[in-house]
């Protein structure tokens, strides 16, 4: 009798054991699948910041010029990284060539882009004065601006229900219904704050917008 007693302890010490160890597994993939979507949603949030950047709103800013790329000795190069930008005043951009023989390059760059802005060079610096917009043009652009969020939300959306997705997947190999929960609940912690994120910078460009 004593000898099954010490059988059987020793059957569920190891029983303990092992799925501690199967446990400790599930929880490295669950924390994996987290990041990755974590990552994903991240990735949404920082793409939605540099469509918005290029959203003119009336006001002089840097960054509607973030996509411009300058032919610079037959390598396509960033403005930024040929000239000095600047914002004098809240209606004018300056663009400060490092080198006399780019500016003619730039001013070609920002003609061919989609910026509609019509730069004035005067040989030495280049000039663009940022066009006052109507009621109706604004509220167009708050129109896009919204679009432009809720695809960025359909993305972070989409990281969530793959990470669920993968969980259930784990639950069918062995992983417990409680930590499934728990992984769940996680995910959409991340969910939310990305969410929020992104209402927070489409409030912002909106009122960047209405603001005359």
């Amino acid at each position: 009798m004593s000898e099954n007693c010490s059988v059987s302890k020793k059957n569920i010490i190891f029983v303990k054991f092992f799925y501690k160890i199967i446990n400790k597994s599930y929880m490295e993939d669950i924390k994996t699948y987290l990041n990755k979507a974590e990552e994903s949603m991240e990735g949404a949030t920082l793409y939605l910041d540099d469509v918005l950047a290029r959203i003119r709103a009336g006001k002089a800013s840097v960054r509607i010029l973030d996509g411009i790329k300058v032919n610079y000795y037959g390598s396509l190069t960033p403005l930024s990284n040929v000239a000095t930008i600047t914002t004098p005043d809240a209606k004018t951009i300056t663009i400060q060539a490092w080198e006399k023989t780019m500016i003619s390059e730039i001013e070609k760059a920002i003609m061919a882009s989609d910026i509609g802005i019509m730069p004035v060079n005067n040989g030495e610096i280049i000039r663009l004065a940022i066009p006052s917009m109507t009621e109706e043009r604004r509220k167009q652009l708050v129109k896009q601006v919204r679009t432009e969020g809720e695809d960025a939300k359909i993305a972070v959306r989409n990281a969530r229900r793959d990470v669920i997705e993968r969980f259930k997947k784990l639950v069918k190999e062995g992983l417990s219904e409680d930590m499934e929960k728990d992984a769940e609940t996680d995910v959409q912690k991340i969910h939310d704050r990305f969410i929020k994120k992104i209402d927070d910078m489409i409030a912002a460009k909106e009122k960047e917008i209405m603001t005359v």
